[in-house]
């Protein structure tokens, strides 16, 4: 089981304080974050594998500090972003995945079953020689998906992964996401999304203000917009 934890977490941009003395332990399976814009939902996606570092406070992963031992901490903790064009870097969806290896101390051979048996397990096997750039919106993100999981996180983070996607897509991506065998933390928008979620964070103002289950939390977020 993965733990994340969080313990007066402040982050300051400036002046400006994006998270105010976030307390959290995350251990559930599914956690989703939800907030307007500008809440500072997406901060805090980011402070679990160490992109963003609390300007007061701590955050672990399994025990391991985000600022003094972040390498480790992103061997556990994939990141997707909202757009995979920020993310897909090399020229073919094969070359794409294998780049995340390239650390890995497997072998050439060992490197290429795993690109296979990754690209197949989530619809890209057709694809292994396709330029990257020329995939479709829903392909892009599930290349994205896959360069993350075949280094075999212990938990993925996705930062509003479907933003960009139409209906058919963002279905895609969001089974893709609940087949998953990992610990999931999942920042998004679309609240049918979070309906089989263990958890749900509310963030609003840079704070936690609701943290409950998804039948709770999403009536409460509602009520929040609506006032």
């Amino acid at each position: 089981m993965t733990e994340v934890v969080l313990e007066g977490v402040h982050v300051r941009h400036g002046e400006r304080e994006v998270l105010h003395d976030v307390s959290l332990r995350l251990r559930e399976r599914r956690v989703a974050v939800i907030g307007a814009n500008g809440s500072g939902k997406s901060t805090l996606a980011r402070l679990l594998n160490g992109l963003v570092l609390p300007s007061s406070g701590r955050v672990s992963v399994d025990g391991l500090d985000t600022r003094r031992r972040g390498r480790e901490v992103r061997r556990r903790v994939g990141f997707v972003f909202t757009d995979p064009d920020a993310q897909i870097i090399m020229p073919t969806v094969a070359e794409d995945v294998a780049y995340s290896l390239r650390r890995s101390g497997l072998s050439k051979v060992e490197v290429a079953a795993r690109v296979a048996a990754e690209l197949d397990r989530h619809g890209l096997a057709g694809h292994a020689d396709h330029p990257a750039h020329l995939l479709s919106g829903g392909q892009k993100q599930l290349l994205a998906l896959t360069s993350v999981l075949v280094t075999d996180p212990r938990l993925v983070v996705a930062d509003e992964p479907t933003t960009l996607l139409d209906l058919r897509n963002t279905r895609a991506v969001a089974e893709r996401l609940a087949a998953l065998d990992q610990h999931v933390v999942l920042v998004t928008h679309d609240l049918e999304l979070v309906t089989g979620f263990d958890r749900v964070l509310v963030v609003d103002g840079g704070r936690v203000v609701v943290d409950d289950v998804p039948a709770v939390a999403v009536p409460a977020y509602r009520r929040l917009m609506g006032a």
